[in-house]
C-alpha cells in the first residue's frame, strides 16, 4: 500500500506516478491518505485508477461519518489512524468503553478496536508494547452486539481532538 500524506504540492503527478507503479505489480494498492471528501471525490475524477484506501484519523470519537459516505459512494475503503485515540485518557477511561469491556471480558481497547473492524474500517493500531500489541491483535474471537454498536456510535463527536488540516 502506498498513500499521498496530504494534497499538498503536485499530488497528482504523485498519483500517476503511483498508478504506473500499481500497473507494473509493484504495489498491491495506492490511495491517499488526510484528503477530505472534496479533494478525494477530485482526484477520483481524474484518474484512471481510483483511490482504493482513504487514511483519516478515525477512531470512537471521531468516526468520519460524512466521509465515509463519500468512500462507500467510490468504493474505497478507510484506514484509521490513530485508532485508540493516540493513547488519550479519554479512550481507556470512558465510562462505554469500561462497561462494554467488562460486558465483552476485553480491554476497553480491544472494544474500541472491534467497534471498528465491525464497521468495515481497516484499524493499524500503534503500540512499542509487546503484550499490547498482542492484546490489539486479540480481538477475533468477539462480536458487538446491535445495540452497543450503537451505544458505541453514540460517542462521535465529530471532530479531532488532535489536528483540524482543514486549518492548516
Amino acid at each position: 500500500l502506498m498513500l499521498i500524506h496530504q494534497c499538498y504540492n503536485d499530488y497528482y503527478g504523485t498519483y500517476r506516478a503511483m498508478e504506473r507503479a500499481y500497473k507494473e505489480d509493484k504495489l498491491k494498492a495506492i490511495g491517499l491518505s488526510n484528503f477530505m471528501p472534496d479533494r478525494y471525490v477530485d482526484i477520483a475524477s481524474w484518474v484512471e485508477i481510483k483511490p482504493m484506501v482513504m487514511q483519516l484519523e478515525t477512531h470512537v470519537f471521531f468516526q468520519q461519518k460524512e466521509e465515509r459516505k463519500w468512500l462507500n459512494k467510490y468504493d474505497a475503503q478507510l484506514m484509521s489512524w490513530g485508532p485508540l485515540a493516540h493513547g488519550i485518557d479519554k479512550i481507556f477511561n470512558n465510562k462505554t468503553l469500561v462497561e462494554l469491556s467488562e460486558k465483552y471480558n476485553k480491554s476497553a481497547a480491544q472494544v474500541a478496536l472491534k467497534f471498528l473492524t465491525q464497521e468495515n474500517i481497516i484499524v493499524i493500531p500503534k503500540s512499542t508494547h509487546k503484550d499490547r500489541m498482542a492484546e490489539n491483535f486479540n480481538i477475533f474471537d468477539f462480536e458487538i452486539n446491535a445495540d452497543d454498536i450503537n451505544k458505541l456510535r453514540a460517542l462521535d463527536t465529530g471532530k479531532s481532538d488532535i489536528v483540524n488540516f482543514r486549518d492548516a
